[in-house]
């Protein structure tokens, strides 16, 4: 297992390698942010002293050994908008981000288990159809439509929840609930089919022989071992949930990293937008990287391929 372990980690350079220089080249397609920074009637002069100031007059491949030099010791520069570390904005934001990625995912895993479990269990009934046809919907819906729908019944219309910001437990519901929705649906979708593999096993049907209640052979034996591959894609959603607030915290002005990005592409702040495309392409290499070591725990025939 150690082998394995170490095996997945060598994995994870390369591709740590790949994306600093996938942040610093693609960042600098956007072209020279002075003019954004600057009045429209600055001199020459002062656009100089500008791009001087924040090493923007030197050659790329000046300006690229030395943002690998400060990233391998943690230092992205500062951001051209704020004029403080980006690190430092990143972590302002990181709390109003993991708070809303955990409790959508709480929503889904309270939702979606139960949903999937009820599905196989009662296959091809009225309950199976219904919980099938709400996930392909919630699937096929797109986030950014389902967060206007929310914000025109939920606040518009019936007052209910406020329609932005954060401030408490009702400024969480509508940007929890409308991130989780297709996680939800992904989650009902794996636990039906791992229910229905489980179920038609033989120690289900041992257990049933030797006279245990439905309720127990569902919940002793058949949930406790549908839920075990269920394990693995909660570890790699987490990744695709941190990368997928960006639009939700946009639509509800949530003040979270993904709101901080989309403010930071449109000024071209290069510092803050590579710290968090580093920052989430990271969350989602160590995500991927939990589920591997996950799956070989729970199979070991996985780390003897």
């Amino acid at each position: 297992m150690a082998n394995y372990i170490l095996r997945r980690i060598l994995y994870i350079i390369p591709s740590l390698l790949g994306i600093i220089v996938a942040c610093f080249f693609i960042t600098r397609l956007s072209g020279d942010p002075t003019t954004l920074f600057l009045p429209v009637d600055a001199t020459e002069q002062a656009k100089q002293a500008f791009r001087i100031k924040n090493g923007l007059d030197r050659s790329l491949l000046e300006q690229f050994i030395t943002f690998v030099f400060k990233a391998f010791h943690g230092d992205f520069g500062n951001s051209l908008r704020f004029g403080e570390p980006a690190v430092s904005l990143l972590f302002e934001r990181l709390g109003a981000t993991l708070e809303l990625a955990v409790t959508t995912l709480a929503i889904a895993l309270a939702v979606g288990i139960p949903a999937g479990i009820g599905s196989a269990y009662y296959r091809n009934s009225w309950i199976d159809y219904l919980i099938r046809g709400i996930a392909a919907l919630s699937q096929a819906v797109p986030t950014f439509f389902l967060d206007v729908v929310a914000i025109l019944i939920f606040s518009v219309t019936l007052h209910w929840l406020p329609t932005g910001g954060m401030g408490g437990v009702l400024h969480l519901i509508m940007p929890a609930v409308t991130l989780s929705a297709k996680l939800i649906a992904l989650m009902a979708r794996v636990m039906r089919s791992t229910t229905l593999d489980v179920l038609r096993q033989d120690f289900v049907r041992t257990a049933r022989a030797k006279g245990l209640s439905e309720f127990l052979v569902v919940t002793r034996h058949v949930v406790r071992n549908a839920f075990i591959p269920v394990m693995v894609v909660i570890a790699l959603q987490f990744g695709v949930l941190m990368g997928g607030v960006i639009i939700t915290e946009t639509v509800f002005s949530w003040p979270g990293i993904g709101r901080l990005a989309i403010q930071a592409i449109y000024a071209r702040d290069y510092p803050v937008v590579q710290v968090v495309v580093f920052f989430f392409a990271v969350i989602f290499i160590l995500a991927n990287f939990a589920a591997d070591v996950l799956s070989a725990l729970l199979d070991p025939r996985i780390r003897l391929k």
